[in-house]
């Protein structure tokens, strides 16, 4: 490139301003230049062999520095040597002449001018100034000793030179220190301050010298050879620490001792955090203790140990939630939002630990989510199913491999919020295994007068849990050891009425399966005659998760038609659901088993709802015997003994021959064999059947019956009403017995249910035949007006 000679006033100089280089007199430094000004400045030196002006930028991230980004004193040096690079970058050898002074730039040339006042150097023959030279000289020979490869030209060199300001220039160039520092030394004119600076960083690098020398020697001593790389990073760390410089997990450090502080611990539980934290510290990165304990600090800084700004609870907004999410459930509707008011007028208070128990489907789960949306806090679900472990409650301690916290903390570090929601889901199916019971870790987590305290194994500190809501779900209480069961209030959800179940239908299912399956709610429409049918004939639930997957293949069904475009909506009516959903999967056997004497029908409670049960009775030629069959427990067989000996001892009142129980054998069969099946519920049936055999007259097929008997012939109380009158319901069954003492119980039945159905309650067994046997022709309100009651 071709460039114009300038010719330059004597005061005038070009400058190349240096982004980390500081050249001082009489010192010899390589530089490079790239930017276009800079270039062009080179090259004017080298065609007019004039000096150039060296100085220092203020900030090196600036391309084009003017007077206020530059340093005011720099150097004036001679080209000696200059090459260019293939990538276009100039270097040069510059001879470092005399200090100068930038009084202003100069403008008019294409690269950066400045007047400037040439600073000569100050006469100083004192003997403070020659004593500070000898100690310079002395201490920069020391320097050179102690560093390794140092060629021998420049320990003669130093030896050479005599002048004091030379001595200093060629020393300060030699220091490893930052530029920011050699720039002061520069700008240091008298001879004496500046040989006192120098010799201050002079002393600060030899000690860090013969400490690193220390170092190597002392743990040379005690490493081997194969140690090298581990005797490498010690010195590393200790040469590190001695400069206060970072180390190669300093920001890691960092970064926990920020969040340690912005985590708002319990004032011991930090301290006992900044401890492990300088022993953290102290640690080689590569020890296998070092990841341990970094994680344990992680889950420390992540938890929840702040409580956050509660919300205040709208009891209107909640009421809303609940009917939008929920149809039907009054009694559990009103139990929730009073337990949101409790929360609203004592926000501090120990709120109550709610344990949702009912059959799959019934929407245990959705309530819990229904709370946390009425608080306006997370929610966080903690399934138990399968636990067997109390670690898994409780944690692990540190000391094992892979040790983490357990399920409650883990379950609070997801939801973020130390008063967050916690559904406890499934919690009778955790068992008892060879670790522990995890049944018993509970009972610190649910009780509000110790959990305040909880002290997870992993966490090793107490962590307040007092704040918590915690929310439990089960299929069957039983299952939960009484302890636990003690601490929670038992809230049943029994099931559905069909039509409750057609309501949640239309309201919720037909809709989100529509949107699941990528319909609009105007493609494919499902009559309610459709959902009924759906309903009685192809599920058999207390709740309605199959009714929703039944509602799911009828959606894929309309989807199928309209993607292939035979049809742009799709109307599901009764007599389509053979082709969609196949035969009817279930179907009353009441009318198959009328007109059979032996046959009644009784109500039993499952774990997944009510349900009716068939007893059957037989008399073959034999020596008297009981059979039993039908995998019937021990209290279900002692119920049938009981019930066989009640009909004999009643044989005459029964007009029942005695000969009728000579030299026969009674069989009682409960079918659905491959159900294990027990309780005392059955004895009214089993008795009614038994009278049947022997009187020969048949049991109404529309009445079913339960409760438990008693060898002087009372009907004592049983459990499960409500799941057992919703079963006698979707069995199209029209009249119950009911014991006596269970009439309270109908006011948890839907008042849709009572209205539609009869109700027997009975004191003896003798009501029960009345009401099963003799009204078999007569009209039960008049025949049985004793003993039936119609609810309205």
């Amino acid at each position: 490139m071709e460039h114009t000679q300038f010719k330059l006033p004597a005061d005038v100089i070009a400058l190349v301003p240096m982004r980390n280089v500081v050249l001082f007199p009489h010192v010899i430094m390589p530089i490079a230049v790239g930017r276009e000004r800079s270039v062009a400045a080179l090259q004017h030196i080298l065609q007019t062999k004039t000096p150039v002006g060296i100085v220092l930028q203020k900030d090196p991230a600036i391309e084009e520095p003017g007077l206020d980004a530059l340093h005011s004193v720099g150097t004036i040096g001679n080209v000696v040597r200059h090459q260019q690079a293939e990538d276009g970058t100039q270097h040069a050898i510059c001879l470092g002449i005399e200090r100068f002074r930038i009084i202003e730039l100069v403008t008019g040339y294409p690269f950066l001018a400045a007047r400037i006042q040439r600073i000569p150097e100050t006469a100083s023959d004192t003997t403070q100034v020659e004593a500070l030279t000898l100690q310079l000289r002395e201490r920069a020979m020391e320097v050179v000793s102690l560093l390794p490869g140092v060629p021998a030209e420049l320990a003669h060199a130093l030896q050479a030179t005599r002048a004091p300001s030379d001595l200093a220039d060629i020393t300060a160039s030699l220091l490893d220190t930052e530029v920011t520092e050699k720039q002061k030394l520069l700008e240091t004119i008298a001879i004496e301050e500046r040989l006192n600076a120098v010799l201050q960083i002079l002393a600060r690098r030899i000690e860090v010298l013969r400490l690193s020398q220390k170092i190597g020697e002392r743990t040379k001593e005690q490493m081997e050879d194969r140690e090298r790389k581990f005797l490498l990073r010690e010195q590393l760390k200790a040469i590190q620490k001695e400069l206060g410089e970072e180390g190669e997990n300093e920001q890691e450090i960092a970064k926990l001792d920020a969040d340690i502080t912005a985590a708002g611990m319990p004032e011991e539980v930090e301290q006992e955090m900044r401890k492990e934290l300088q022993r953290l510290q102290r640690m080689p990165t590569t020890s296998s203790e070092y990841s341990m304990l970094h994680t344990y600090l992680e889950w420390m800084t992540e938890l929840p140990w702040q409580l956050p700004e509660e919300k205040p609870i709208d009891l209107s907004a909640a009421q809303a939630i609940l009917e939008a999410d929920h149809f039907g459930l009054e009694r559990i509707k009103q139990r929730i939002i009073e337990f949101l008011a409790v929360q609203k007028l004592k926000p501090q208070g120990r709120a109550p630990i709610l344990c949702f128990v009912g059959p799959p489907g019934v929407g245990k789960t959705s309530l819990g989510q229904s709370i946390a949306r009425a608080l306006q806090r997370p929610f966080v679900r903690v399934s138990l199913g399968g636990v067997h472990d109390e670690a898994e409650m409780r944690g692990h301690r540190r000391t094992y491999v892979g040790a983490m916290p357990g399920n409650i903390v883990q379950g609070l570090r997801k939801a973020g919020a130390r008063n967050c929601v916690m559904m406890l889901d499934e919690i009778d199916k955790m068992t008892a295994g060879v670790q522990g019971d995890p049944s018993a870790a509970l009972l610190e987590i649910l009780d509000p007068e110790q959990n305040a305290t909880f002290r997870d194994n992993y966490l090793g500190v107490p962590f307040d849990l007092s704040r918590v809501v915690f929310i439990a779900t089960a299929n069957v209480i039983d299952r939960v050891s009484p302890p636990v069961r003690d601490r929670m209030e038992i809230i049943d959800l029994p099931g559905y009425t069909p039509e409750e179940k057609l309501q949640i239908a239309q309201r919720y299912l037909v809709q989100r399966q529509s949107e699941a399956n990528g319909l609009q709610s105007e493609q494919c429409v499902l009559s309610s005659t459709a959902l009924q049918s759906v309903i009685n004939h192809y599920t058999r639930e207390a709740g309605v998760r199959q009714l929703e997957r039944e509602i799911g293949r009828i959606m894929r069904h309309a989807a199928l038609q309209i993607a292939q475009g035979s049809q742009q909506q799709v109307s599901v009516e009764t007599d389509n659901l053979l082709a969609i959903l196949g035969p009817e999967k279930y179907e009353h056997e009441l009318a198959l088993r009328s007109g059979l004497p032996g046959v009644a029908t009784g109500l039993a409670w499952t774990p997944v709802g009510g349900d009716i049960l068939f007893i059957e009775a037989t008399r073959v030629s034999g020596s008297g015997r009981l059979l039993l069959t039908g995998q019937l427990g021990d209290v279900m067989k002692e119920s049938a003994q009981a019930a066989l000996t009640l009909v004999k001892s009643h044989a005459d009142d029964l007009h029942i021959p005695a000969s009728a129980f000579e030299k026969i054998d009674v069989h009682l069969h409960v079918p659905a064999g491959a159900i294990p099946k027990d309780g005392p519920s059955a004895g009214v049936a089993m008795f009614t059947a038994l009278t049947s055999l022997f009187t020969n007259q048949a049991v109404r097929h529309d009445i079913a019956m339960t409760g438990e008997i008693s060898l002087r012939g009372l009907v004592l109380p049983v459990g499960g009403i409500k799941e057992k009158i919703l079963a006698a319901q979707r069995a199209g069954i029209s009249t119950v017995l009911l014991p006596a003492r269970n009439k309270k119980d109908l006011h948890d039945v839907p008042a849709a249910t009572r209205s539609a159905m009869q109700f027997v309650f009975l004191e003896t067994v003798d009501d029960a035949i009345r009401a099963a046997l003799s009204c078999v022709t007569d009209n039960v309100n008049h025949t049985c007006s004793n003993y039936s009651l119609k609810l309205a």
